[in-house]
Parts: C-alpha cells; sequence; structure tokens
C-alpha cells in the first residue's frame, strides 16, 4: 500500500491529519516532503513549460495582442493554393457591376 498523507511535525513527533489504514505495531517507511505553498508550485510549473518550450517539445499559444508570424505565412498559403486552384475569374469587376446598377446620382 502506498499512501501519500499530510502530517504536522509538533514536538519531534509527526501526526498525520487524518486517520491512517495501519495497523499498530505495523512498520512503515516515510519519505518526508515539505509542503509546497502555491505561489511554489505555480513557480515550478512555469519553470517545466518553460524548459518544455525551449526542448520543443511543447508550444504556448501567443499571447493576447501578439500575432502568430508562422500562422499567418501557412494562412496565406493556403490562400493561395485556393486561389491558384480557382483560377481565373471571367468577367467584370464585382465594383463595376455594382456601379452600373446604381446608375447616375
Amino acid at each position: 500500500m502506498a499512501d501519500t498523507i499530510t502530517a504536522i511535525y509538533e514536538n519531534g513527533v509527526l501526526r498525520p491529519l487524518g486517520p491512517l489504514s495501519l495497523e499498530d505495531g505495523e512498520t512503515v517507511e516515510l519519505q518526508v516532503l515539505q509542503s509546497v505553498s502555491e505561489w511554489e508550485e505555480k513557480k515550478q510549473l512555469e519553470r517545466a513549460v518553460h524548459a518544455m518550450v525551449a526542448q520543443g517539445l511543447m508550444r504556448l499559444p501567443p499571447k493576447y495582442g501578439q500575432v502568430d508570424s508562422e500562422f499567418l505565412v501557412r494562412r496565406e498559403q493556403i490562400r493561395r493554393q485556393r486561389m491558384a486552384t480557382l483560377g481565373p475569374i471571367s468577367g467584370k469587376p464585382l465594383s463595376e457591376t455594382i456601379i452600373e446598377e446604381r446608375g447616375s446620382w
């Protein structure tokens, strides 16, 4: 059985904060880890994410207001491919048709 429990160290004794599924006299092995504050936990997570980005294992989305230039380049390439597939459009430009339909002012 492997459980992670929370305990308080008081007067030289570790006191569990909850019940344990142990019998009296049972021998256990302990690994003592200090509790990490929420702020320290966020910093550790941030460092881990940045390490993964640096190794190319992860890519972060652009921050609000920033432009992802790689995305824009890919989008422009796709647009050009689609335009090449369509080919030239015959007839008058739409603006000329609208002006003709509108008539004289």
